[in-house]
């Protein structure tokens, strides 16, 4: 959410009227404390601990001036009790949340979360701000999302990097929005710290810039950028035979 806020939206100048965060109540249970092979039982503790990761990226999405609306993505192992639980916390947070069943209903099991999102959009209460201004250092670009998204005590940036941010500066790259990619599993750069944690360092072990996209790219802990094409993809063999039967997929 915060790439697309902070880097599409200031390119573009698209101005979202709502976001939606989609959560699962498994999800909240693992971020609880839960192991993934019990994730079908009934966990109200573990749950309602769970809530504290909602709640950071409800308050994320704020920061931005957009409303959000919660769409709880229904699993049969789903309980009343569980449903009831997160339904009150988001309400306790401001926050409308709705229970989401199109996997088993189709179109149908996700009209409240439409009717949810166009009562934020006729409200007009969202009003899009920036985390950071286009003149504001790399550095402290990098800083700024990392205190205000991550809840990050401060950033760890070795000298080759802050000299090859500096480089990107003098080379009139310095007004680009930041991009951070870190593990998607955590607000740290630890994908096991589950929860919402704080306080934390963000260590930044390598920055790219990205020219023609117009951004500059945060390599922040282990993690594995996408990797690219071949010179020729594997797409480029397949189709569909005369007879209607794919080919050229092995």
């Amino acid at each position: 959410g915060e790439k697309f806020l902070d880097i599409k939206c200031r390119k573009t100048g698209l101005a979202p009227d709502c976001a939606v965060l989609v959560a699962t109540i498994r999800a909240l249970k693992m971020h609880g404390g839960v192991k993934k092979e019990d994730l079908k039982t009934e966990n109200l503790k573990a749950l309602g601990a769970g809530m504290a990761n909602l709640a950071r990226h409800v308050e994320n999405v704020q920061k931005f001036g957009i409303v959000p609306v919660v769409s709880i993505n229904r699993f049969s192992a789903d309980t009343d009790a569980e449903i009831a639980l997160v339904k009150e916390a988001c309400k306790k947070l401001g926050v409308e949340a709705v229970m989401a069943d199109h996997w088993a209903e189709g179109g149908n099991g996700a009209a409240d979360v439409a009717r949810a999102v166009l009562k934020v959009v006729d409200s007009g209460k969202s009003k899009l701000k920036f985390l950071y201004p286009d003149e504001m250092p790399l550095i402290e670009k990098i800083r700024t999302i990392a205190r205000e998204i991550y809840r990050a005590k401060d950033i760890d940036v070795p000298k080759p990097v802050r000299d090859q941010l500096e480089a990107f500066e003098k080379m009139g790259y310095g007004n680009f929005p930041v991009c951070i990619a870190k593990t998607q599993y955590s607000f740290t750069t630890n994908p096991d710290a589950k929860g919402a944690p704080d306080g934390h360092i963000v260590t930044v072990r390598e920055v790219r810039l990205s020219a023609g996209a117009e951004f500059v790219v945060a390599i922040c802990g282990e993690i594995m950028t996408m990797p690219g094409l071949p010179r020729v993809p594997a797409a480029d063999s397949i189709d569909v035979g005369p007879d209607g039967r794919i080919v050229g997929l092995f």
